[in-house]
């Protein structure tokens, strides 16, 4: 209970904190991986040079998010009624769905509950439930793959001394949640879905671009040239509202401390790498150990891992591919 607490407290802004004291299974194991310290750093430099980056979760994830996005598209060009509107409220079949944060925006605006809303919200909330939450960020949100592109560009402007690397506190992005649900109850108009990049672009996709493109491209050409992924890491309230969910789902990415070379790679590919504080060596306070609601499932530390330290699992179950 106490680990689950931390790890909400931290998807709210908190810092990892490293264990005050270490269990004796995971003292047994990392005192048998540094006995020998020379093999150790062996192995380590062997497996870094040796392991290819396969790609293999990322490319899944990039089809399916472009499946999703295109399944839209294609349902309003040729009329077809199998998805109907955007992402921020749809019909898959004649099944009411709803973004969650979109749900909770118009009914803070309107000051009333709205049926169909909480029918639609319930389903996306069950769906999400069982796929991980902030899954949604990295495995459906458009916003998240042309952020992850320009991230690209951020890195190679870094390595070059072009630019430097700005961060923000993490808990901005509450302060961001609990701003525009104010704003929200105050106006009485969705003030976030105004400003959304998810809700613009998935509009843009499906009924053509507009004016709203430009803030899409203002954000995206803050964080290539000054702060890496701000707006998900730092800004957007529907990553939390999806983190929240993330804590009950049973899909989750597992930590196991044995397999771990502690080389530090997945924390340097991650969206939110404070989830990843527990492979830097001395942090594990179990064997096998879940990443938290914060973690987005997008399987960049799975691709990366030289040694396999780092699974999906679903809770309950034996661990997937």
């Amino acid at each position: 209970m106490k680990r689950q607490w931390a790890l909400l407290l931290g998807m709210f802004g908190a810092s990892p904190k490293k264990p005050q004291s270490v269990p004796a299974p995971v003292r047994e194991i990392m005192t048998r991986k540094y006995a020998d310290k020379g093999r150790f750093i062996e192995e380590k430099l062997r497996a870094r040079a040796g392991q290819p980056v396969t790609h293999k979760w990322r490319n899944r994830r990039w089809a399916t998010l472009i499946t999703v996005n295109l399944l839209f598209v294609v349902s309003f060009w040729l009329d077809i009624q199998i998805l109907e509107g955007a992402l921020t409220g749809s019909r898959f079949v004649g099944f009411h769905l709803i973004d969650l944060n979109a749900a909770l925006q118009v009914m803070l605006a309107h000051k009333h509950i709205i049926v169909n809303l909480v029918i639609g919200a319930l389903t996306v909330f069950a769906l999400w439930v069982m796929l991980g939450g902030r899954a949604f960020c990295s495995w459906v949100c458009p916003y998240h793959l042309v952020s992850e592109l320009a991230e690209k560009a951020h890195l190679a402007l870094v390595g070059k001394k072009r630019i430097s690397e700005h961060e923000f506190h993490r808990g901005a992005r509450t302060l961001c949640w609990l701003l525009f649900a104010g704003l929200g109850f105050l106006s009485g108009f969705t003030v976030f879905e105004t400003l959304s990049p998810t809700g613009i672009l998935s509009r843009a996709l499906i009924y053509g671009p507009g004016l709203a493109l430009a803030w899409v491209a203002l954000l995206l050409l803050f964080e290539i040239f000054y702060s890496r992924r701000a707006w998900c890491r730092y800004l957007c309230p529907i990553g939390l509202t999806y983190g929240v969910v993330g804590a009950l789902s049973p899909t989750r990415v597992v930590f196991r401390v044995e397999q771990c070379l502690h080389e530090g790679d997945c924390r340097k590919v991650c969206l939110v790498p404070h989830v990843l504080d527990i492979t830097i060596r001395g942090r594990a306070d179990a064997e096998v150990m879940s990443l938290g609601p914060d973690c987005t499932r997008c399987g960049l530390c799975l691709d990366i891992c030289p040694n396999g330290a780092l699974q999906f699992d679903i809770k309950g179950l034996s661990r997937l591919l």
